[in-house]
């Protein structure tokens, strides 16, 4: 079994693009989920709602998801949500409003929840508090409760990292549309089953950003601060 996992894709349609011509090169896969923040910052989230539309993925909410719902029934939302309300619509409000928070596989031959990849955007149990790679493990272990898996699967930091805590390994499958860790380069994660050994194998894959085009994209679009965005783009961290 193997679980393709990306994050994060915030409105970057071309970084997505490139994802998903990686995942079509691989062959194929039991699922590919996408964990959140699909459609703020960038300058396309139609087009990444659209793409998302055409394929059978499990897509959760993220944090970003949840705010753009929310400023959708405000009578003046701010600038930064304007641009990504006005090209998504209603309907692409109402996309973002039906997604999940979570998604569990249980593994052939997994005999408890134990074995199971759990996939979320943030951490398990909301859309805002960050499991970040600097935090001490008993800080790690408040977030995650009385959480059971073999691997949590997380976007949300946008840092690409693995570390194992008690009986289950933490991955940060870091950004497809802005990475954070300085290297700017797409990024997903996929997810292998050895049903022999009882465990997940995790592979953080890294490929080439559309860099030259996703800014001709940018200041194409309308979008707002599109030099100021794309300046943070380039820098690929906080």
């Amino acid at each position: 079994m193997r679980i393709a996992v990306l994050s994060d894709i915030h409105g970057f349609s071309l970084a997505f693009d490139s994802v998903l011509a990686d995942l079509a090169h691989r062959g194929p896969v039991d699922q590919v989920v996408v964990a959140g923040d699909l459609c703020l910052v960038g300058p396309a989230p139609d087009e990444v709602i659209a793409r998302l539309e055409g394929h059978d993925f499990v897509v959760l909410q993220g944090n970003t998801d949840r705010d753009l719902v929310e400023a959708a029934n405000e009578a003046a939302p701010n600038q930064e949500f304007s641009y990504p309300l006005e090209r998504i619509g209603t309907a692409g409000v109402e996309y973002l409003a039906g997604l999940s928070f979570s998604q569990r596989v249980t593994p052939p031959g997994g005999t408890s929840p134990q074995h199971d990849l759990l996939i979320v955007h943030a951490n398990p149990f909301d859309l805002d508090a960050k499991l970040h790679p600097d935090m001490t493990d008993q800080a790690l272990r408040e977030v995650l409760g009385a959480t059971r898996a073999a691997v949590v699967a997380f976007g949300h930091v946008h840092i690409p990292y693995q570390r194992q805590l008690d009986n289950t390994l933490l991955v940060d499958i870091s950004a497809v549309g802005n990475p954070k860790d300085r290297d700017l380069r797409c990024a997903y994660g996929m997810f292998a089953w050895d049903e022999a050994r009882q465990t997940w194998t995790p592979e953080i894959v890294r490929l080439p950003y559309p860099l030259a085009e996703t800014q001709v994209q940018m200041r194409r679009s309308g979008m707002p601060h599109a030099e100021r965005a794309i300046k943070s783009l380039i820098r690929a961290s906080y």
